[in-house]
């Protein structure tokens, strides 16, 4: 990507979704390394996903278990019409992907 690039077509929250469905295993600062932003702002962004019910997280010992919930419509009223598995397909398209339980410390 240029340098001269200052903004991207879909948003942080977008970018850890799409990373968590690439990459079920990436660490909170994996996440932050891949997508550009702080881990306090991965972190930020997780919480709005499960507290918004796109993302299931469940403790597993020392570390969270999260979960994409696909069938999830996308929040704009413009988008409204599509899933959050609507979203990762059309980025990733239809070849099949590792599974989407995620382990974050």
């Amino acid at each position: 990507m240029s340098q001269d690039v200052t903004w991207t077509f879909l948003t942080n929250h977008a970018h850890v979704v799409l990373t968590l469905a690439a990459n079920p295993e990436m660490t909170i600062r994996g996440l932050s390394l891949e997508v550009g932003i702080t881990e306090r702002a991965v972190q930020s962004i997780l919480n709005d996903l499960v507290d918004s019910g796109y993302v299931g997280r469940e403790r597993v010992g020392r570390q969270n278990r999260y979960q994409l919930l696909l069938d999830r419509p996308l929040r704009h009223h413009v988008e409204a019409h599509r899933s959050l598995g609507d979203l990762v397909r059309m980025v990733f398209g239809s070849r099949k992907r590792r599974s989407t339980v995620v382990r974050i410390p």
